[in-house]
């Protein structure tokens, strides 16, 4: 049976979330007659607070915050923050998200300080850690507490929670090598982020383990543009890249186009994987071959090792169940040639 939740509450009661919210966790805001019927609803129906929402009371703001700093066009087609949303207010419960967008860190910093002087939230979940993050540093600072989205930081600090993109990188060389591929190409994100750093180092890694001479990194902003243009310049050259793998789905989206207008057949003259398997992928023709995230997973980790952070705990860096290469049309052996 389905938990109840204060959906179901304010439904049954005839309020709003906002006044279940407030009797449930004794804060002023209804009237004692209107507290004491939602709290008889609440038993009846048989609710009890989630382990988070416990961690978020006694006093504390009962929300956790997260600040998207990243500019609107981009934001606006990123397929995966709905997966990642959905993780993260599943492990929250009853507890409150407060989502922001912000233009870019200096004011993600100022919303958080605002946050934190308020007592609006009790602790954040920061989006994005970047090589040399002034983030890191400042949000303990300010005791402000916050678990990263991405890593490893090796910042005692600042727990992050990740994904193990290195083996996913592993993985897809490995597949893309068993085909015939020898020169390969990344389309990779913005060479600051973590995330990127990580990635484009296990390439070259992997890259040279396998003996891949022609495998190459190029960086380039999260944008449909981005990738349409970064497409083409890679494929410029007098040796272009048998296979492309991106970044993100939308960059792979982008990419599959610029193939196109350039008469080049997916994945008959080049082969194409994208990265986070979206439904995106699976939309497009050919449908794309995708390293498939926990992306869900990844958010409820995320709420949970701040969970722990908030009642007291060193939970460190954790990393969710891995990722898995999923294989459709866009990808094949290269044709024969030099």
């Amino acid at each position: 049976m389905k938990r109840p939740t204060i959906t179901d509450i304010a439904r049954e009661a005839g309020v709003s979330k906002g006044a279940v919210s407030y009797a449930l966790n004794g804060r002023p805001g209804v009237s004692e007659a209107t507290r004491h019927r939602i709290t008889a609803i609440a038993r009846e129906l048989g609710w009890a607070p989630s382990s988070t929402a416990r961690a978020l009371s006694g006093g504390r703001a009962g929300a956790v915050g997260m600040v998207l700093a990243r500019p609107a066009d981009v934001l606006g087609v990123e397929p995966v923050f709905p997966a990642l949303l959905t993780g993260i207010q599943r492990e929250l419960g009853a507890a409150s998200l407060i989502l922001q967008v912000a233009p870019d860190h200096a004011a993600e910093l100022a919303v958080y300080r605002r946050w934190h002087g308020e007592r609006r939230a009790d602790g954040v979940l920061l989006t994005g850690p970047r090589r040399d993050d002034v983030r890191i540093a400042e949000l303990p600072r300010i005791g402000l507490p916050a678990v990263a989205l991405g890593g490893p930081l090796g910042h005692p600090g600042v727990p992050s929670v990740r994904m193990d993109d290195a083996a996913a990188v592993g993985e897809v060389l490995g597949y893309l090598a068993g085909l015939g591929h020898r020169r390969v190409a990344w389309i990779a994100g913005p060479a600051v982020l973590v995330r990127s750093r990580v990635r484009a180092e296990a390439f070259a890694a992997v890259a040279d383990r396998l003996g891949l001479p022609g495998a190459r990194t190029v960086h380039t902003d999260l944008s449909g543009d981005a990738g349409t243009g970064a497409t083409r310049r890679v494929l410029a050259g007098p040796h272009p890249p048998t296979a492309l793998l991106f970044d993100t789905d939308v960059l792979a989206v982008a990419g599959l186009t610029a193939l196109r207008e350039l008469g080049l057949a997916v994945p008959g003259d080049v082969s194409v994987v994208a990265w986070d398997d979206s439904a995106l992928c699976r939309l497009v023709r050919p449908a794309l071959s995708a390293v498939r995230r926990p992306v869900a997973e990844f958010g409820a980790l995320a709420v949970s090792v701040l969970r722990d952070l908030l009642t007291g705990g060193d939970p460190g860096d954790v990393c969710t169940s891995p990722p898995t290469l999923i294989t459709r049309g866009s990808t094949g052996p290269p044709r024969p040639g030099p």
